[in-house]
């Protein structure tokens, strides 16, 4: 997904989820700033796409639910709105209100870099994403080659990045029964 400012004003959160809940496409809310969501590549969609399929078989009757990039993500401490390419919640879903359109509580958040977004994913986004007293894990996948950064929160609060580039390796969950062959991941992409 490509992340482009839509206007240079200023908005309340009040503005843009009236606006973005009117909008037919997707836009993140960032430091008053609405931005413009742009469609993924072939290799985007099938990474996510991978990886969706392979958390959803494994959390069936786990009490954690991974949701597609369609799901919104609040941060609350922030001001902020995003799309991640997949979200985990474990155990009972927050939602911002009624109309269920919008997660407060990730354990595990992932994003499928680009050119056009990688800066925004590891900058703005990920010190946004990192004051979600939930979230436990935040991973970076690259789609031009089979490579993971994988964060996982410690106890000080601190985060420990581990990376991954080897086709056989596993991609081992710290928050949730998961693990992941890279292999699974980058199936069928093309390099």
């Amino acid at each position: 997904m490509s992340a482009q400012p839509a206007t240079s004003t200023l908005y309340s959160e009040e503005v843009y989820l009236a606006f973005e809940r009117a909008s037919m496409a997707k836009h993140d809310f960032l430091a008053g700033e609405i931005v413009a969501m742009t469609g993924g590549t072939v290799a985007h969609n099938l990474i996510a796409g991978n990886l969706f399929a392979a958390l959803h078989q494994q959390l069936r009757g786990s009490g954690c639910r991974v949701f597609n990039s369609a799901m919104r993500v609040h941060v609350a401490t922030m001001g902020s709105y995003t799309y991640p390419d997949l979200s985990v919640v474990c155990g009972a879903l927050g939602m911002l209100d009624e109309r269920r359109d919008t997660l407060t509580n990730p354990v595990v958040l992932v994003e499928v870099l680009s050119p056009a977004t990688e800066r925004y994913d590891r900058g703005m986004k990920f010190q946004h994403y990192r004051t979600l007293a939930s979230l436990q894990e935040y991973l970076l996948l690259a789609q031009d080659r089979p490579y993971v950064e994988h964060f996982t929160r410690q106890a000080d609060d601190k985060w420990l990045l581990t990376t991954l580039s080897d086709i056989t390796a596993e991609l081992v969950f710290v928050a949730l029964p998961c693990r992941v062959a890279l292999g699974m991941v980058y199936e069928d992409v093309e390099f």
